[in-house]
C-alpha cells in the first residue's frame, strides 16, 4: 500500500469515528443546556473535543486544532466552576461545533480546513478571558481579510527552530515523488509566482500542491481520471460503509460451512442414483438433505439481512441539536425526547430518512408547538415536548413524531387548499379529516401566508411524503385540536425483500406490495354498482371504487374479472379486480435501472424461475388523470349484456 493510500485511510478513519463523536457532543451540549452543572456531560464533551484535537494534530490540521484547543479550553474552566453557562455562551459553542464539522467537510474534499470565522475564534477568547462574549462587535471585512492572510502565512511558515510543518517532506510522504514539480508535470499543473511568506514548496500554492497528490493518485490506477478540486463524486456522498458487529460475521461464515457440507452430501446422493440406487433410504437421505439445506438458507438469509441492519439511534443522533438552534431562533422552549434508538432499521434507508425526520421536526417546532406565551395563556407547561420515536411491529419499522402543540384543524386545512387552487369545492365538500390532514403533503401547500427561512413554501411536506412512498413506505397522520399532531411512518424492515401478493391476469402473475392489501373479496355483477358513470362497490358501508388490472395495465380482455383486492395507499382506498391470485411471497426485488417500464417496481423469480413484476400500484393509479373510474360493463359478462 502506498504512502498516500495510508494516510488516506488513516484520514477516513478519523473522519468517521470523529464525525461520530462529534454528533454524541452535540446531544450532550442540548443535554448541558438543562443541566448546565452536571459535571459528567462537562468532562465527556471536554474529552470528546480532545480527542477530535488529538487526531487533527496527526493530520496536521493546524486550524482544526486551534478551534478545538479554544473550545476545549473553554470547558476546562467551565468544569472547574471558573465559569458557568449562559444562553450566549452556549451559542458560541455550538458555532464552534458547527466550525468544527465545516472543516471535516473540507478535509473529506481533499484541503486543509481554512480558519475558522474570527469572530467565532474573538468569542471564544473573550469567554476564556471572563469577558461577555455578546460584546464582542463583528470584525469589518478589510480586518478579517487581513487577518486570514497573516494566519494563512504563519501557519504556512516553518517557526523558528524546526517546529513548523516540513511541506516538502510531506508531500514526498503523499504522492512519492521526489519532487512537486515531477508531481505536476505529470498531471499538468502549471505554477505560479509564489507571494512572500507564501508555502514552503516554493512557486506552488497549497490548491496546485493537492492537485498534483490527487492526480497521482489517480496515476497509479489504471483507467480513473482525477476528480476536480472541490468536487466529490456524486456516488460517493453517500456512506457506502457499514459496522457489522463480529458475531454476526460468525454467524455467516458458520452458516456458509454448514451450508457446504450440506452442499457435498447432496452430491454423494446425486452420483448414488445417478448409479443407480433409488431405495427407500436413499431417497429419506436426499429428502432430509434438501430440507436442511432449506432451513439453512433461510437462515443464511436472514443472518445476511442483520448485517445490513444498523440502530436508528445514529440516525436520531442528530436531531436534538436541530431542534434545540431552530427552537431558539423561534424564542420557543422545546425538548426533543427520543425513544427507541436501539431500533434497528435497513442501513440503505438510514440516509433516505434524514430529511424527511428533519422535516417533520422542523415542521413540529415551528408549526406544531405554540410559543411560551401562547402556552401559558391555555395552561400548558411553557416547556413543549417533541418525541421522536423508533419501534418494530412484525415485518414494519414504525417511526412517530409527535408534539404537544395546537394540533391541526381540519376545516382551516381545506379553506387554506380552496384559497390557494388546489382543490375544488366539490373536492372540499367531499373531503373526511383524514383527507384534509393529507392535504399538507400536497405540493405548493402551506399554511403560512409569509414564506421565512424556516418553512412557508409548501415544499416540505411533499418531500417527506414522496421520500417514505421511496422507501415502500406510508405515512399517517392523527391530530388533535389544541391537544398536538402526531406523523406515523411505516416502513418495510428491509428493502432487499417485499412480502408480496400473487395476483393474475389471465394466466399471467403479477406481484403487489402486500402491505397495500386489506382483504379479498369476491366480486360478483349484482354487487357492482355505477356511481356518476364508475364501477363502485359497497364495503361495510363505504363506497369503493373498482379498477381492473386490465384496465390500469392498459391490456385489451374479454375476462370479467372475479376477484377483489381491497388494497390502501395514503391517498385512495380502491378494488383491484383480477381474475385469481396464487398466494403470498416474500420476493427478493431486483430492481430495472436501464429500462423500467411505468408502473413496475421491480421484477422477482418465482420458486419454479418464473419471471414476475412488482406493480407500483400509486404509479399505476396516477396514469389515470382525472379519470378515476371504469363503467359497470367491464363486470357483466358478454351473455347477460347481450340478453
Amino acid at each position: 500500500m502506498s504512502d498516500f493510500q495510508g494516510m488516506e485511510d488513516l484520514l477516513q478513519d478519523f473522519l468517521v469515528e470523529a464525525s461520530d463523536l462529534l454528533s454524541g457532543v452535540d446531544n450532550k451540549l442540548v443535554d448541558l443546556e438543562q443541566n448546565p452543572t452536571d459535571s459528567r456531560l462537562l468532562n465527556d464533551i471536554f474529552r470528546g473535543f480532545h480527542t477530535i484535537k488529538g487526531g487533527a494534530g496527526f493530520l496536521n490540521a493546524a486550524e482544526l486544532v486551534t478551534l478545538c484547543h479554544l473550545t476545549e479550553n473553554l470547558f476546562d474552566r467551565l468544569r472547574t466552576g471558573e465559569q458557568s453557562i449562559t444562553g450566549e455562551l452556549m451559542d458560541v459553542i455550538m458555532a464552534a461545533t458547527g466550525g468544527v464539522r465545516d472543516m471535516f467537510g473540507m478535509l473529506e474534499r481533499g484541503a486543509q480546513p481554512e480558519p475558522a470565522d474570527p469572530l467565532l475564534i474573538a468569542k471564544l477568547k473573550a469567554a476564556l478571558a471572563g469577558e461577555s462574549v455578546a460584546a464582542v462587535a463583528a470584525v469589518p471585512a478589510p480586518v478579517v481579510a487581513a487577518v486570514a492572510t497573516v494566519a494563512t502565512a504563519a501557519s504556512a511558515t516553518p517557526a523558528a527552530g524546526g517546529n513548523g510543518p516540513d511541506w516538502n517532506n510531506l508531500f514526498s510522504a503523499v504522492t512519492g515523488a521526489a519532487s512537486p514539480e515531477a508531481a505536476m508535470a505529470a498531471t499538468g499543473v502549471a505554477p505560479v509566482a509564489a507571494p512572500v511568506h507564501e508555502h514552503p514548496v516554493a512557486g506552488h500554492t497549497p490548491e496546485q500542491v493537492i492537485t498534483a497528490a490527487v492526480g497521482r493518485r489517480a496515476a497509479d490506477k489504471p483507467g480513473t481520471n482525477a476528480p476536480p478540486p472541490g468536487r466529490r463524486d456524486t456516488e460517493k456522498s453517500r456512506d457506502n460503509s457499514i459496522r457489522v458487529d463480529t458475531s454476526r460475521l460468525d454467524q455467516v461464515l458458520n452458516l456458509s460451512g454448514e451450508i457446504g457440507l450440506t452442499k457435498n452430501r447432496l452430491n454423494a446422493l446425486r452420483s448414488d442414483i445417478l448409479n443407480g440406487r433409488s431405495d427407500t433410504d436413499t431417497l429419506h437421505a436426499l429428502d432430509q438433505a434438501v430440507s436442511q439445506l432449506d432451513l439453512l438458507v433461510s437462515d443464511l438469509q436472514n443472518a445476511v439481512m442483520k448485517t445490513r441492519m444498523q440502530p436508528i439511534g445514529r440516525l436520531f443522533q442528530k436531531y436534538p441539536r436541530i431542534a434545540r438552534d431552530l427552537a431558539r431562533s423561534l424564542g420557543k422552549d422545546v425538548e426533543l425526547v427520543l425513544v427507541g434508538e436501539e431500533t434497528e432499521i435497513d442501513k440503505t434507508m438510514i440516509e433516505d430518512l434524514s430529511d424527511p425526520l428533519i422535516h417533520l421536526i422542523r415542521n413540529a417546532v415551528d408549526h406544531g408547538v405554540e410559543s411560551i406565551e401562547d402556552r401559558r395563556a391555555v395552561g400548558k407547561p411553557e416547556k413543549s415536548q417533541v418525541r421522536l420515536e423508533a419501534r418494530q411491529e412484525g415485518d414494519h419499522i414504525v417511526l412517530v413524531v409527535s408534539d404537544d402543540g395546537r394540533g391541526m384543524n381540519a376545516e382551516r386545512l381545506r379553506a387554506k387548499a380552496l384559497q390557494k387552487g388546489i382543490i375544488t369545492d366539490e373536492e372540499a365538500n367531499t373531503m373526511d379529516e383524514r383527507q384534509s390532514m393529507n392535504l399538507v403533503f400536497l405540493p405548493g401547500f402551506s399554511t403560512k401566508d409569509v414564506a421565512s427561512d424556516v418553512s412557508g413554501r409548501g415544499v416540505g411536506m411533499d418531500v417527506v411524503k414522496t421520500n417514505i412512498q421511496k422507501l415502500n413506505g406510508s405515512i399517517e397522520i392523527k391530530s388533535v385540536l389544541g391537544k398536538g399532531s402526531t406523523f406515523i411512518i411505516s416502513l418495510p424492515l428491509t428493502l432487499a425483500i417485499l412480502p408480496v401478493l400473487l395476483v393474475t391476469f389471465g394466466d399471467q402473475p403479477f406481484a403487489v406490495p402486500l402491505s397495500m392489501v386489506r382483504e379479498i373479496l369476491p366480486i360478483q355483477a349484482l354487487g357492482v354498482q355505477e356511481v356518476g358513470g364508475r364501477a363502485t362497490m359497497v364495503v361495510r358501508g363505504e363506497v369503493m371504487p373498482i379498477y381492473p388490472l386490465s384496465y390500469l395495465l392498459g391490456w385489451d380482455s374479454d375476462l370479467v374479472p372475479e376477484y377483489g383486492v381491497l388494497m390502501q395507499t395514503s391517498e385512495h382506498t380502491f378494488i383491484l379486480a383480477i381474475d385469481g391470485f396464487m398466494g403470498r411471497e416474500d420476493a427478493v426485488i431486483k430492481s430495472l435501472d436501464d429500462f423500467r417500464p411505468k408502473g413496475v417496481a421491480g421484477v422477482t423469480t418465482l420458486s419454479n424461475g418464473q419471471i414476475v413484476l412488482i406493480l407500483d400500484m400509486k404509479e399505476l393509479l396516477g396514469t389515470l388523470g382525472d379519470n378515476r373510474g371504469v363503467p359497470r360493463s367491464l363486470f357483466i359478462p358478454p351473455a347477460s349484456l347481450a340478453a
